[in-house]
Formats: structure tokens, sequence, C-alpha cells
């Protein structure tokens, strides 16, 4: 009897235990996201890297933006749009250019860990500006030219026509004004951005590793 109830208590316990010491993730609310994205949203859940923002995980080879609360739980997901070519890094002075001096192969949409502004454009419109010095915003959807179909390409099933953009992110306008727009309510927004050429690694290095970096470093002089 008293054996009994000692393994029930026990095994109540290292329940509980598992419970407490388990490392916390990102909610993403029964949605697969890949790998990456998934692998960056705990990351920043575990490591506090958004301080107390919302966060944006825009996923550039799903074609997907995935928006958070501070906490990592998913507010909302949606299909985006972005730079026709792949690539990681914006062409220097690209923010000076006419869309019509852009070469194709500049029209990138920059990866990395983004401060969110909220802002207008030349038209006016309330963005999210991502990378103001070159240019790059998150915002509706709008139809730039009308052979683009870009509002049709957000809804095909297929990702492979959603690349279409001189650079920035186009959500749905539904999506912008339910759920993007909302996201400031807890202060400020962090946006990570994820690479299509480059190594995770290094374009959202982690923080324990730049640590240990910087105390190799160190030691070596």
């Amino acid at each position: 009897m008293f054996s009994q109830l000692f393994g029930s208590v026990f095994a109540v316990a290292m329940a509980l235990t598992a419970t407490v010491t388990r490392d916390p993730s990102a909610d993403f609310a029964g949605r697969h996201p890949s790998r990456a994205a998934r692998t960056i949203a705990d990351w920043v859940v575990r490591a506090h890297d958004n301080g107390r923002s919302s966060f944006f995980i825009v996923d550039k080879p799903s074609a997907r933006l995935y928006v958070f609360d501070p906490r990592g739980q998913l507010r909302g997901s949606a299909p985006v749009l972005l730079g026709l070519a792949r690539g990681d890094d914006s062409a220097p002075g690209i923010a000076d250019k006419p869309l019509a001096q852009i070469r194709r192969d500049e029209r990138t949409t920059p990866a990395g860990r983004f401060v969110a502004e909220r802002g207008r454009n030349l038209h006016g419109d309330d963005v999210v500006w991502v990378d103001y010095a070159a240019a790059i915003s998150l915002h509706r959807v709008r139809e730039v030219a009308s052979y683009e179909h870009r509002a049709r390409r957000l809804r095909t099933p297929t990702i492979a026509d959603n690349r279409i953009s001189y650079g920035c992110i186009n959500v749905p306008v539904d999506f912008y004004d339910r759920v993007v727009a909302r996201a400031w309510e807890s202060g400020g927004v962090i946006i990570y951005v994820l690479p299509d050429v480059k190594p995770l690694s290094e374009v959202l290095p982690r923080r324990e590793t730049l640590l240990h970096a910087s105390s190799v470093l160190r030691r070596i002089g």
C-alpha cells in the first residue's frame, strides 16, 4: 500500500518537474511552420530577444508571415509577396533609385533582425518600416501594375508566384488591418526575416553563440 502511494506521488512529482523545467517555446496554435521558422520563434521566446515587443517572423522560403504577441502566442499567419529576386541583402543605394531603374536581380527582400517602425510611404499609406534606409516596408498589398496581379497571387495555394515585389513585403489587406496593425498595442515590434540563401546562423546569430565567440576572442587576444 505504502509503495503504491509512494509510486503515485513520485510520478506526479516527476510530471510537475517536467512541466516546470520544460523549455518555453512559441505557440504556433496548431500551424505547421518550417523548421527554420520554428527554430527562430522558439529561440526568441527562450532568449527573450524581443523584450516586451510583439514579433513577426517572415519565412521567405515559405512565403509566409507569422505574428506573435510578446509571450510567443501566435496572433495570426498569412501568405506574403516578396522581392522578385532571391537574395538576403539589399543592393547598395537601392533606396535612391526610381523603380524603373531597379534591375530584376536587385529586387530582393533583405534577411535579418529588424526593429520595426510605423510610418507612411510616398502615397500616404500607413506601413511598417522594416529597413527604412533601404526603403523596405511591410504593407497592404496594392497593385503597382495591373499585369502583376498581386492580390491574386496571394490567393493561390502555391508559393511559386509569390515573388514579384521590389523588395517590400506585401500582405493581404484584411490581415494587415486585423492583425498587423494591432500588434503595436504591446508597444513595439521586432521583425525576423529568414534567409533565402545564407545560413540561418549567419543572418540571425543566436545570442549564446555571440557570447561564446566574444569569450573566445578575449582569450586569444
